[in-house]
């Protein structure tokens, strides 16, 4: 009896390690909306895309070179036939989605973007539904509907002026946009690259994102504006690679093998609320009782979408 007492006590410390843990990258990803937000007057989009991942890529390489891990070391060698895999994940999921995030943060609110991307989840029930010709159960419908309310009330601000005149705020259709991308990347690299080592995956398309990148950020002209970048937008870049790419990314990875991949995603529901907040405080962005409620009823339906997250046998929705 004291053995099998003395496994639940360290089994539950380790879950709320893990648990304590994902709430700090709920932060670290809702920092990712401020850092941007803060970046992009001084730093064009592509340049600001290719440098952050430029800098995780390198944060990586060095990562597993400094373990000295033989296994580890031999499951980032390049296999030709990944490559198809690595294009798709780098062009849609890192190329398209970060472009469209950064550009969107151009033209509306940190508070607006972290919002929409809370509907990541359900875009990609969605895309799964129709991709592995899967039925999408009632319970999920009812979830999606509640959720995609609140993204209209997100891009209309609650005025039915907007809603009648087609009038919506730029950002906020090409962050709906950056979340179709990155939900079609969650479903494609879980069914195509789950025989991939994570790790590899991600740094593959890391790679993959920068090459596209290159000439895009040659016609932004960065000799140009790269002296003119103040210190504090360069620890912006550096806190997007580090803390949400690198280490937010690593800490998932390890949360899904510990409590699995649907506790694990719950945390992503935090990112809007931490957004809010740091929002408020950091970009002084006005707080408007309507985001709040928009926040709350699209979390309200991503969670009744993962309450039955045990009925999904193909594909395990998370961010």
């Amino acid at each position: 009896m004291n053995t099998e007492s003395n496994l639940f006590e360290q089994h539950s410390k380790k879950d709320y390690t893990i648990y304590f843990g994902m709430v700090i990258c709920a932060v670290f990803w809702s920092g990712a909306f401020i850092a941007g937000k803060f970046c992009i007057p001084y730093i064009p989009v592509f340049s600001l895309t290719f440098l952050r991942f430029f800098f995780a890529s390198l944060i990586l390489y060095f990562v597993v070179r400094h373990r000295n891990n033989k296994a580890l070391t031999d499951s980032f060698k390049l296999s030709k036939q990944h490559l198809p895999i690595f294009l798709f994940t780098g062009s849609i999921g890192m190329f398209g989605y970060h472009v469209l995030f950064f550009t969107s943060l151009k033209y509306t609110t940190a508070i607006n973007s972290s919002i929409i991307g809370a509907m990541n989840p359900i875009v990609t029930v969605l895309i799964a539904a129709i991709a592995l010709s899967q039925k999408i159960p009632l319970k999920h419908l009812f979830g999606i509907l509640i959720s995609f309310s609140g993204v209209v009330l997100t891009i209309s601000g609650g005025h039915m002026e907007v809603l009648k005149n087609f009038d919506f705020n730029n950002g906020d259709i090409l962050m709906l946009l950056a979340v179709i991308c990155w939900a079609a990347y969650s479903v494609f690299s879980k069914v195509k690259g789950s025989l991939i080592p994570p790790l590899q995956l991600t740094y593959y398309s890391f790679i993959v994102c920068d090459i596209m990148l290159f000439p895009f950020v040659l016609y932004e002209r960065p000799w140009i504006f790269l002296p003119e970048i103040p210190f504090s937008a360069w620890l912006g870049v550096l806190y997007m690679a580090i803390f949400p790419s690198v280490i937010g990314y690593l800490f998932q990875q390890i949360a899904i093998k510990q409590i699995g991949p649907s506790r694990s995603s719950i945390f992503v529901n935090l990112v809007p609320a931490f957004s809010i907040i740091l929002a408020v405080l950091i970009l002084h962005e006005p707080l408007q009782p309507v985001k709040l409620l928009t926040a709350l009823i699209i979390i309200l339906g991503v969670c009744i979408c993962q309450s039955t997250a045990a009925s999904r046998p193909v594909l395990e929705v998370d961010l």
